[in-house]
């Protein structure tokens, strides 16, 4: 009989090794060695983080009878050569002394971790590759919050980035998330997805090299493009390598090594952590305010899975009076929610809202912004595609597909959608 381990109980699993931030890297040019700074992704304190999040704690476990040794074999580099080039990627993975201490690190220290993100890969990579797909940008690409966020939607930098793919506040803001003291959207998996896959695009449009493109992601277009001229114009990652800043000199390698390790794990006798994928969840538009704790005791809805699945509000208070913002819950909670009705709105609402939140939670909302149902059809303009109009009504392509009974993506310019 299987024993299995819940990831609660992995936190007791001592490390293989000490915590590291950098790593000794030998520079052929100097004639020395040089400390080249982790991504943070690549971080103890980020990758022990993902085991406190609601949905490793729920769904993911541990097989303790893993059909491997555990022992992480050695291999010539023509091994390594030949592998990379084998990866199905329109992005150069060329094999060097550099990239191979990356691919090292993934399946010496950080073993235990590349196991656990093989397990939360199920949660989130389904949603990086439609939102990189809308935006025809290369698929492996998803592999960026790897080294960006260990896959913690909850991340933050020691810079202040957040979320899964470690926007800082200025670009988040510049490709349409909000950031407030009540909402950041960069901690939407589903909002920080497009908003990524959108940069990646336009990072493209400047360098036309995605080698380029994933070194301006970490270090900015500026630095790229200074690193260019002092390299006498040169548009090519691994000329430019000497001028770049130190952590974005081992970035793109770890971006090649993640690309390597999700895709050879077994080579290197590493075993995913099981994975149970979460029962299906939807989002309801909600304008008027609303508190987690009145969902929570309504519904029947823990206050942990609320927030796990809603990472996007910074407190309990979901400011649906400024504007009709999204609640994502079960299906089954959804329902629960709607028979429940405006007392949901009023359950302690006197303990729960201060004065001034309890006189804008009053009145009714005008009744043409609201359905028995939440039902909520568009208009489809010219030049629109299913991933757009997903993207302004806060929801998924499926979504739209599934709720029109849609088998493709084409779409005509007039046709009314049901995007709720």
């Amino acid at each position: 009989m299987k024993k299995i381990l819940t990831i609660g109980m992995l936190l007791m699993l001592p490390f293989a090794a000490k915590a590291q931030n950098e790593i000794t890297i030998h520079d052929d040019r100097l004639g020395q060695d040089e400390q080249i700074g982790l991504p943070e992704g690549m971080m103890a304190n980020e990758l022990d983080s993902l085991l406190h999040e609601w949905n490793a704690k729920n769904y993911l476990t541990f097989d303790e009878n893993c059909e491997t040794d555990n022992q992480n074999p050695v291999f010539d580099k023509e091994v390594y050569i030949t592998r990379l080039s084998r990866l199905p990627s329109v992005i150069d993975m060329p094999y060097n002394d550099v990239v191979r201490k990356f691919i090292d690190q993934y399946s010496g220290r950080l073993r235990r971790s590349v196991s656990i993100m093989l397990g939360a890969s199920n949660f989130y990579f389904p949603l990086f590759e439609e939102a990189l797909e809308t935006y025809q940008v290369p698929l492996e690409l998803k592999y960026l919050p790897i080294i960006e966020s260990a896959l913690n939607p909850g991340a933050t930098s020691r810079v202040g980035a957040a979320g899964l793919w470690q926007f800082m506040l200025t670009t988040g803001k510049q490709y349409g998330l909000e950031v407030t003291s009540l909402i950041d959207e960069r901690r939407d998996p589903i909002k920080s997805s497009y908003a990524a896959a959108r940069y990646l695009k336009d990072l493209y449009d400047i360098f036309g090299d995605w080698t380029l493109v994933i070194a301006s992601y970490n270090c900015g277009p500026q630095n790229v493009s200074k690193a260019i001229k002092r390299a006498g114009g040169v548009k090519d990652y691994w000329t430019i390598y000497p001028y770049l800043p130190a952590e974005t000199r081992g970035y793109v390698p770890a971006f090649i090594a993640a690309n390597y390790i999700m895709n050879y794990y077994c080579e290197h006798n590493i075993c995913p952590v099981n994975t149970q994928l979460p029962v299906g969840t939807d989002t309801i538009m909600v304008n008027r305010n609303i508190r987690l704790e009145q969902i929570n005791e309504l519904c029947g809805i823990s206050i942990e899975e609320l927030r796990a699945l809603n990472p996007q509000y910074r407190t309990t208070l979901i400011p649906g009076e400024a504007r009709p913002m999204p609640i994502r819950m079960t299906t089954e909670g959804i329902s629960a929610f709607i028979e429940a009705g405006d007392s949901i709105y009023s359950h302690r609402a006197d303990e729960l809202f201060s004065k001034k939140e309890k006189e804008v939670n009053i009145p009714e909302a005008p009744a043409a912004k609201r359905s028995s149902r939440g039902t909520q059809y568009v208009k489809v303009r010219a030049g629109d595609n299913l991933g757009a109009i997903a993207r302004r009504n806060h929801t998924t392509v499926n979504a739209i597909k599934r709720l029109n009974g849609l088998r493709g993506n084409t779409i005509r310019a007039g046709q009314r959608l049901r995007v709720r």
